[in-house]
């Protein structure tokens, strides 16, 4: 078919439909500094193919490959090992090029890979049921709090100060378009994890506390009691995994009573891909199931009495009356939950408990061996594979510095809360089983310079 562009009249017969009386207006919610009244300074209008190309190689060359210096960024998306048969399998025709399996019939070798992805992250996440994944950690955080809203009929959602501030951010932007009333706060350079103070924050018009698990600043907190003070409000707790292979070595949410779990997959099979695409993990209790958003793929038998792969609940706006759908997400990640799924796979539970085990050792070799450095404190008593650092100036202007010397030594907190004087000093460092004892040695040799 050929591409036939809109005519004036035919944009203003749209326009009046929606109520609107211009393009703009549809707009409205952009704020204006972020919106182009014109051409962008100092491209060219036009521009040959190659010059282009030679343009953006030239661009990609002053980038800092993940892979060729010592790595120590994670907040929510870290550098693992993904064996070659990961890629491998996933650039097969049948699985690179499907999209959403809208004819199950049709698509058996599709939901089967769900139906196993879901197995593996409801076990992984200690859960009874897992959805056929969601588009990356924040987005499912999101539908989590709508879930939970949805289920109590409150319209309170409490977020501990230890929750990614980008998740946070995620959820007060849709919080904007649904009249939520989100309860915030900032995490502090200390080992209370506010587990205590989110307890007694509860009303009876929560709808569900969030924490994430572990946090933001890498600490491990037991949810047990708080489970219980929720559950006792008529409130739901949810828990937020942008790690999931500490999952391999810590109790998951589940057993200790979170309601929802959700979660960032990219730590399995996906790389870091500069940020995306990655894949959203999102599982629950399964008295909840009605209320789960997203996708449900299920065993049955046809009518042979052969196995076969349904898509047992189907609650987007593309299969039921948009008013009745319980989110508007409209496809799963289906790529990168198959690459999580082969990875899981190839891993199996005793591989994922030794990988789990090889980060947390190495993690603790690099904690010991930065606080030797003087001035330099460790702020947690617990961790996986991510800690923060104390530094005795701002944090923000030494990882600068740690660049020039190439070595990619965390994230400031500076960067993720700014503006906020009492984080500034606060470093991130995540260590996986890629960073070797060279790297470890590189990046505190580097740190001792700096900060000399």
């Amino acid at each position: 078919m050929r591409y036939l562009p809109l005519t004036q009249s035919g944009r203003q017969a749209m326009l009046a439909v929606v109520g609107a009386k211009s393009v703009d207006d549809l707009f409205v919610d952009v704020p204006q500094e972020a919106r182009l009244s014109g051409p962008i300074a100092g491209l060219p209008m036009h521009a040959s193919e190659m010059a282009v190309e030679r343009h953006f190689a030239s661009m990609a060359h002053k980038n800092m490959a993940a892979g060729d210096h010592p790595f120590f960024l994670g907040a929510g998306a870290y550098k693992h090992h993904v064996p070659a048969s990961v890629d491998h399998l996933i650039q097969r025709g049948e699985f690179l090029t499907a999209y959403t399996p809208y004819q199950p019939e049709i698509a058996q070798g599709t939901l089967q890979m769900l139906f196993e992805f879901q197995t593996q992250v409801a076990r992984l996440f200690g859960c009874d049921v897992a959805n056929a994944s969601m588009y990356d950690g924040s987005t499912a955080c999101w539908e989590a709090i709508g879930m939970a809203g949805r289920i109590t009929k409150r319209k309170k959602a409490v977020l501990a100060s230890g929750l990614h501030p980008h998740y946070v951010n995620v959820a007060k932007t849709m919080a904007h378009f649904t009249g939520d009333t989100l309860e915030t706060a900032l995490p502090t350079l200390d080992v209370d994890t506010g587990f205590a103070a989110l307890a007694d924050s509860i009303d009876a018009e929560t709808s569900c506390v969030v924490v994430q698990y572990p946090d933001i600043l890498g600490r491990i907190g037991d949810m047990s009691a708080l489970a219980e003070r929720c559950h006792a409000a008529g409130a739901l707790l949810i828990a937020v995994v942008t790690e999931p292979v500490a999952l391999g070595a810590i109790k998951s949410p589940g057993e200790m009573g979170a309601d929802i779990v959700v979660g960032e997959g990219q730590s399995i099979g996906v790389g870091l891909q500069f940020g995306g695409p990655y894949v959203g993990l999102f599982a629950c209790k399964e008295k909840f199931v009605r209320q789960m958003p997203g996708r449900l793929c299920g065993e049955t038998v046809d009518a042979e009495g052969k196995r076969g792969f349904v898509l047992t609940l189907s609650t987007r706006e593309q299969h039921i009356r948009r008013e009745k759908a319980t989110s508007n997400i409209c496809t799963n990640s289906g790529l990168c939950a198959l690459a999580f799924s082969i990875h899981m796979s190839l891993l199996g539970e005793r591989g994922l408990r030794d990988l789990a085990a090889l980060n947390h050792a190495k993690a603790v070799q690099a904690a010991d061996r930065l606080t030797q450095i003087p001035d330099v404190t460790l702020v947690n008593d617990s961790f996986f594979n991510e800690f923060t650092l104390k530094l005795p100036r701002n944090a923000r202007d030494v990882v600068h510095k740690l660049a020039e010397k190439h070595v990619l030594g965390g994230v400031s907190l500076g960067r993720l809360y700014p503006g906020i004087s009492e984080l500034e000093n606060g470093l991130l460092v995540a260590v996986t089983e890629v960073v070797s004892a060279e790297d470890i040695e590189t990046f505190a040799a580097s740190l001792q310079e700096v900060l000399s």
